[in-house]
């Protein structure tokens, strides 16, 4: 009995005492709170998105697009026999999305490239319920990044951030009109930066979130909690359609670089470097006696690039840019390849062991090797030529030799990389260089190569 008095003692001891302790706790945690209208401190991010939801629209588009027309039914004999109705040459498009006044005065939108392709009409509907016609400025399929305008009737923008400056763990908000359900906010963290290698876009450094985002979500804004505009939500990860807390946003510094280029000139013209890259493999890192991974080596210069021009060769390993430390080849790809023409900037490489840095001037990406034929729209951006000697294929196989692929090129999504061999076009067996433009020099829809890369080949279809 005397000892069940003790226990009960000390748990009520111990319980006040918990007590004591969690008051200070919530005392002290509601000390930096916003007070509700009950008098009670509650948190909340409503006064910051009284201002930051103002800026963000859901987009709604009619487009056309050409239908893929079965061979078949193209033949009249077939349709008439069979009883086959006429087949329209286009379809009618619809589809909703969301985008962020970025300048109020000009009425000035951005959004993603896929929410507006294709689109002959737009309208935009405001939080107020406003709805304007909007036309396109100009796009980037390659970031995904397009920008609209509509009349700027008493509009609220947003306020950048500095994307560079993000960190993992900072707390984002997303907002959108997820699903046609009308604007949604959701929140989370940043849950990684510079995600890459992906294959959603060509060019790829997104902004990795748990903050839902879900269809209709593109091209909405993400922000931090001082109502910032921080990234544009674009796509999600997903098995199902809908969100399971891995979304990717463009960084505002990447969207505004190339926004302010489209309103310029109308166009992105991509910057140029004239070397293919691979990642540094613990095995390379060994082979070139370095204790980093981090970094891209060059394996190909080619011939007249800016590269060339500025000195950077094969073997030397790309370590920063302008200061920036490169963390893979993709890395690298990106970098340049968002860079204006006619910029100048600093290489830092890994040179037999030395440390060199090497000034070089960034040109229009067009195409520099010593065979820059390309007769084919399918082919834009692929340098082919002769097998030389020194190549392991000289002298085993016939064929044309892929000197280099442009990153998101028709090619390139098509999955043809640089030391490609073609050894076929359209089924039909090439020899060498002047064959392969023979069979490419058409303006078909799609071209059928079949390719070796190492030991294996494999077939390869290029459609527009």
């Amino acid at each position: 009995m005397e000892r069940d008095v003790m226990i009960n003692k000390f748990s009520r001891q111990f319980l006040n005492l918990l007590f004591i302790a969690f008051s200070l706790l919530v005392s002290t945690a509601n000390a930096a709170l916003p007070m509700g209208s009950d008098g009670k401190q509650l948190p909340t991010l409503a006064p910051m998105l009284e201002g930051a939801t103002l800026a963000v629209v859901n987009i709604a588009t009619e487009g056309r697009v050409k239908t893929q027309m079965n061979p078949l039914f193209a033949d009249p004999r077939f349709r008439r026999f069979f009883n086959v109705p006429e087949q329209p040459a286009e379809r009618k498009t619809s589809a909703l999305g969301s985008g962020v006044i970025v300048d109020a005065k000009r009425g000035l939108v951005l959004t993603n490239n896929h929410v507006i392709a294709n689109a002959v009409h737009i309208t935009v509907t405001l939080i107020d319920g406003r709805q304007l016609e909007a036309e396109v400025v100009g796009s980037d399929p390659e970031t995904d990044v397009a920008v609209i305008k509509m009349p700027a009737e008493n509009l609220t923008d947003i306020k950048p951030a500095d994307s560079d400056a993000l960190r993992v763990g900072d707390f984002v908000v997303a907002i959108g009109h997820p699903f046609g359900l009308g604007q949604t906010v959701t929140s989370g963290i940043i849950s990684a930066l510079g995600r890459s290698g992906l294959g959603i876009e060509g060019y790829e450094d997104f902004i990795q979130t748990d903050a839902s985002i879900n269809p209709g979500n593109s091209g909405g804004a993400l922000v931090n909690l001082n109502g910032e505009l921080v990234g544009i939500n674009t796509a999600i990860f997903s098995q199902s359609g809908g969100n399971i807390g891995i979304g990717f946003a463009i960084p505002i510094n990447l969207a505004m670089q190339i926004a302010e280029q489209i309103l310029e000139t109308g166009e992105v013209k991509r910057g140029f470097l004239g070397v293919s890259m691979q990642d540094i493999s613990p095995s390379l890192a060994e082979a070139f006696g370095l204790d980093r991974q981090g970094g891209a080596i060059i394996n190909e210069v080619l011939d007249g690039s800016p590269a060339d021009k500025a000195g950077l060769k094969t073997g030397d390993i790309v370590i920063s840019i302008d200061g920036k430390q490169i963390r893979d080849a993709n890395d690298l790809g990106n970098r340049v390849g968002l860079l204006p023409v006619g910029e100048t900037i600093k290489f830092k490489v890994l040179r037999d062991g030395k440390q060199s840095e090497f000034v070089v001037k960034i040109d229009e990406k067009t195409q520099t090797s010593t065979n820059p034929r390309s007769v084919n729209e399918l082919l834009q951006g692929v340098s082919v030529g002769d097998i030389e000697q020194g190549s392991p294929y000289f002298g085993k196989v016939e064929g044309a030799f892929v000197a280099a692929v442009e990153r998101a090129s028709i090619a390139w999504r098509s999955g043809l990389r640089a030391g490609d061999v073609i050894t076929s076009v359209n089924k039909k067996p090439i020899k060498n260089l002047d064959e392969f433009l023979t069979a490419v020099d058409k303006k078909d829809d799609s071209l059928l190569l079949l390719i070796l890369r190492g030991n294996a080949a494999a077939f390869l279809v290029l459609r527009k």
